[in-house]
């Protein structure tokens, strides 16, 4: 598969900033209380709806609030201007007028109450159309830097909040840490997808079956892709959707119960189709291709009369040797179409696996069981860089910010 340059980040092309910026204005606050007992609620003027200020987000020295669902956070002009370039703009459009203080007389016996609403009242409002998770997430990194964790399903909410809303508002050092994060385990090598199922497979014999899966839904990992603009996740999530069933994909799994995963794209489903079916064709084609691969081994060792066992690069049992390597043929068939008929497909599991069966389960030539081994790794390098083309994807030119389509 092709190395992807993960630090580009999606830039709004002129028209679509403009747009997004004149969605993105600071207002004043238009904000209501009502007083219950010895505490006070904000309204909504707009929807009625009660908001709260965020436990952790809401500094008294902050210059603006920024409103999310029913979420409030007040933070600091200065630093989201410091590292997005969307709101930089954004400040220094002119700035509504401080707002007149309002009469707080029915508040004025509980100071603790009126210092609440002033803070409210003395800072201008953006509105946010995200979710307030993903905005607690994003300022949280912005502040703080961010904190990523195992590249689990739990840290996907994370890392998945913290690229759409730097994506969004163009803060490219942090969606390139994101992107990089992300990109451990749904990687760009087949060294780096070997060492992500290794984890998972770590996970599930620690855990048992009915503990679920380890990594994030492949289907929430492509729409995420699709919005942020990152083919390089593309590849290893449809191979990965690619293994699973129609049936466990759809309906006896629900992958995996998130509504941010329900469902692909009529285009990306048809991605899936195409890729599965070729996938299906290459285990075919492996499997043919390890019939014929005794004799391209034998034609390139050293023949010897000797009948003993190898312990160098040599055969020293072609007889034996032919005859196993059919009984492989036979037995990767066997479990080729056994996984076909549950509608499993995984061809670089099966190709490693046929690279080490001689040498589990046959005679003790080593020579034969070395080069097989051999095949077997090149033929999974083969495997890794045509799967953009089993699923039609699209994948960034070498240099380029700019996808091809291969």
């Amino acid at each position: 598969m092709h190395s992807a340059t993960i630090a580009t980040p999606a830039r709004s092309s002129g028209s679509q900033s403009s747009s997004l910026k004149s969605r993105i204005q600071t207002k004043q606050p238009n904000f209501r209380y009502e007083r219950s007992g010895t505490s006070i609620a904000i309204l909504d003027s707009e929807t009625g709806h009660e908001l709260r200020r965020h436990a952790d987000l809401w500094f008294r020295d902050g210059s603006v609030i920024c409103q999310a669902e029913c979420t409030l956070f007040r933070v600091h002009q200065s630093q989201l201007s410091r590292h997005s370039a969307l709101f930089r703009d954004i400040f220094t459009l002119p700035q509504p007028s401080r707002p007149r203080s309002r009469s707080l007389s029915s508040l004025e016996s509980l100071d603790d109450t009126r210092a609440m609403v002033e803070e409210c009242e003395n800072c201008p409002v953006v509105a946010l159309q995200d979710k307030a998770e993903d905005v607690a997430n994003f300022l949280a990194a912005l502040y703080d830097g961010p904190n990523f964790g195992k590249n689990d399903q739990e840290d996907f909410v994370v890392v998945s909040g913290i690229l759409r809303l730097s994506t969004k508002y163009i803060v490219d050092s942090l969606r390139s840490k994101a992107l990089a994060h992300l990109c451990v385990a749904w990687p760009s090598t087949l060294k780096g997808w070997d060492a992500r199922e290794d984890v998972a497979r770590t996970y599930e014999m620690a855990t048992s079956a009915s503990a679920g899966h380890f990594y994030p839904s492949p289907i929430a990992v492509i729409n995420l892709a699709r919005e942020i603009n990152a083919p390089c996740l593309l590849p290893p999530a449809f191979y990965d959707l690619s293994r699973y069933s129609y049936s466990q994909i759809f309906e006896d799994e629900p992958l995996y119960q998130s509504v941010a995963s329900a469902s692909l794209s009529p285009l990306d489903m048809q991605h899936l189709a195409l890729g599965k079916e070729t996938s299906h064709q290459n285990i075919t084609a492996l499997i043919q291709t390890m019939g014929h691969a005794q004799t391209h081994i034998r034609h390139a060792q050293v023949h010897s009369h000797s009948r003993k066992n190898s312990s160098g690069g040599m055969c020293m049992s072609a007889a034996a040797c032919r005859k196993d390597f059919s009984e492989l043929v036979d037995l990767a068939t066997q479990h080729y179409l056994f996984d076909r008929e549950r509608g499993h497909s995984d061809p670089l599991y099966v190709c490693d696996e046929l690279g080490q069966l001689k040498s589990a389960e046959f005679s003790e030539c080593k020579a034969c069981a070395r080069s097989l081994e051999t095949w077997a790794a090149k033929e999974r390098e083969k495997m890794w860089k045509m799967i953009p083309l089993w699923f039609r994807l699209e994948i960034p030119s070498e240099g380029s910010s700019s996808p091809r389509t291969v």
